[in-house]
């Protein structure tokens, strides 16, 4: 296994302009359209890392700060925060850009946790992620508080 990967390597950028089909009687996108987009654009970052299929495991807390009309470009930007044993962090953030002023706005983010699979489809070990900047040596920080808590919680069902 190499010496690992700089985040900037697996930054990935979706982008799709909403569309009637995708939105409610209110003119806004579909909460759960923007939830498929932000798992989209996590995988890309996650398969771009571990060049290795994966799978999502967890989502964690999505809260939307602003609707998405009809007719703006809803721009998703990911990135590897941390790499564990065989699961990921990724870091998703949308934004909305209004095409015709070009205003943009943040409408949500996200971290999302993903597992390679090897030829088998089973858990596969994935090289380190190496954060260059103070950005992302914080959010790699961030991401390994985030685990303990995700698996403390975990115990903690029943």
């Amino acid at each position: 296994m190499t010496q690992g990967k700089a985040v900037r390597e697996s930054l990935s950028e979706y982008s799709e302009l909403a569309l009637p089909t995708d939105a409610n009687g209110l003119g806004n996108v579909l909460g759960g359209k923007v939830m498929h987009l932000v798992d989209l654009a996590g995988a890309m970052a996650a398969i771009r890392h571990a060049r290795r299929p994966v799978v999502t495991l967890s989502v964690d807390r999505l809260q939307f700060l602003h609707p998405v009309h009809i007719g703006e470009l809803i721009v998703l930007r990911s990135s590897v925060n941390r790499v564990f044993q065989t699961s990921m962090e990724v870091g998703v953030k949308v934004t909305t850009e209004n095409l015709l002023t070009g205003e943009r706005t943040h409408t949500c983010s996200a971290y999302l946790t993903f597992v390679a699979l090897d030829d088998n489809r089973k858990p596969t070990p994935i090289i380190p992620v190496i954060p260059e900047t103070e950005e992302e040596k914080r959010r790699y920080r961030e991401a390994g508080d985030r685990r303990e808590y995700r698996l403390g919680m975990r115990k903690t069902r029943v």
